[in-house]
């Protein structure tokens, strides 16, 4: 049935992340009265920097977020690919305002606590959003019912429910059961140093890419250019330990890089001895379907992506905007078929990502003569700037809408 005048559709989104607080922004400004459950006290998220690209802020940019997300930004003027060893130039793709003018938005790197400090504070003004901080769902219908059962008792229903959780994603589970995640044999290091302990290491402001034999480095500002994000992915067999948030010792970070460029060197040598965090890269095939009766999935908890092309939020912030549109004007009896076309949509582009992002993780790390081919071919132009167009050209808002979508 079509709603009353005046009535409007109901959301229940789990998961208080990037994709979840975006997705709520993206649906109340759609007209939809929407909850979002979220298990932390506070709004946060474990982790460091992040790359936001055109095809990102192009949506964040229409939710009224370009002031406050500007004057957090890095603005970094390229991304450039470099050997390990000696640091020779393989590929240069320009950013900055070239990316501007060519995309028509900026490329950002940010903190991601930044990124969700914003969402955070634009979902609180919102009088169509409702938070709800520090709630455990307990249960989820496996049916497609829009409902939810917290720790506490309490029900909660609404018209749509959207499974933004992450990873581990409850609503994921309860919808098409457990996943069988595959350990890809990488490990990945990660933390955060303030600029200022990284004097003449020739730090340059640039998303760095160091490729060598069965291991990568990158390297970007955040903050402003006040802090340095770095996260260094090694093969290895013995940590299997997927969360993000596990910490590693330091000393093992600089025998991982013992030996690279002396820029890699200077940043590993002054990671904190108390905030080096290692962890497991898990690899998940593509879920053939998002959706069932009244509830989808959004984000990682669809399709997890390895981070090798730095669109991991990228893609769920994709997903709020066409979720939304599909969303929009909806009625209540329609809400299964609008599911179905935001799934259509979205999971062709998400599993070439997902694809994309795997292949990026041999190639990164292959030895020669391979690496000596490869280093050919994307100084010949075959690397990362070809295929930027593509990925940075998507219009989110503009895919929900079109009439033969």
């Amino acid at each position: 049935m079509t709603p009353k005048a005046g009535a409007s559709l109901t959301a229940l989104v789990v998961g208080g992340g990037v994709g979840g607080l975006t997705a709520a922004l993206a649906l109340a400004r759609k007209g939809l009265s929407v909850t979002v459950v979220e298990q932390a006290p506070a709004l946060g998220e474990v982790g460091a920097g992040l790359q936001v690209s055109p095809n990102a802020t192009r949506v964040l940019f229409s939710l009224g977020l370009e002031a406050e997300l500007s004057a957090l930004a890095f603005r970094p003027e390229a991304v450039e690919a470099r050997g390990w060893r000696r640091g020779q130039e393989i590929s240069r793709a320009p950013l900055g305002e070239t990316a501007r003018r060519r995309y028509g938005f900026p490329y950002f790197h940010m903190h991601r606590a930044d990124l969700v400090s914003v969402l955070g504070q634009a979902c609180r003004a919102e009088p169509q959003i409702t938070l709800r901080l520090g709630e455990t769902v307990a249960a989820c219908p496996g049916d497609g019912t829009p409902s939810l059962v917290l720790a506490s008792g309490e029900r909660l229903v609404a018209d749509v429910l959207v499974g933004a959780d992450g990873l581990r994603s409850v609503v994921r589970e309860a919808l098409f059961g457990p996943s069988s995640p595959r350990f890809t044999g990488n490990v990945a290091w990660r933390g955060l140093i303030p600029a200022a302990r990284l004097e003449g290491a020739d730090i340059r402001p640039v998303a760095a890419l160091w490729m060598g034999p069965g291991a990568h480095f990158v390297h970007y500002y955040v903050r402003g250019g006040t802090l340095v994000n770095f996260v260094g992915v090694v093969e290895a067999d013995d940590w299997r330990e997927e969360s993000w948030s596990s910490r590693g010792e330091a000393a093992d970070l600089r025998r991982d890089f013992a030996g690279w460029h002396p820029s890699v060197r200077r940043i590993v040598e002054a990671a904190p001895e108390d905030a080096c965090f290692r962890w497991a890269l898990f690899d998940r095939d593509p879920l053939p379907g998002w959706s069932r009766g009244a509830a989808t999935l959004l984000g990682d908890a669809c399709h997890p992506t390895l981070p090798f092309m730095a669109q991991g939020a990228c893609m769920a912030i994709e997903d709020a905007a066409v979720l939304a549109a599909c969303l929009a004007g909806c009625a209540r009896a329609a809400i299964p078929v609008a599911l179905a076309r935001y799934e259509a949509l979205r999971r062709p582009r998400t599993a070439g990502i997902q694809a994309a992002s795997r292949r990026n993780a041999t190639i990164y790390h292959l030895r020669p003569p391979f690496s000596w081919a490869r280093n050919r071919g994307m100084k010949a132009g075959l690397g990362m700037g070809s295929t930027m167009d593509g990925l940075y050209r998507y219009d989110a808002l503009a895919a929900g809408t079109r009439p033969d979508a």
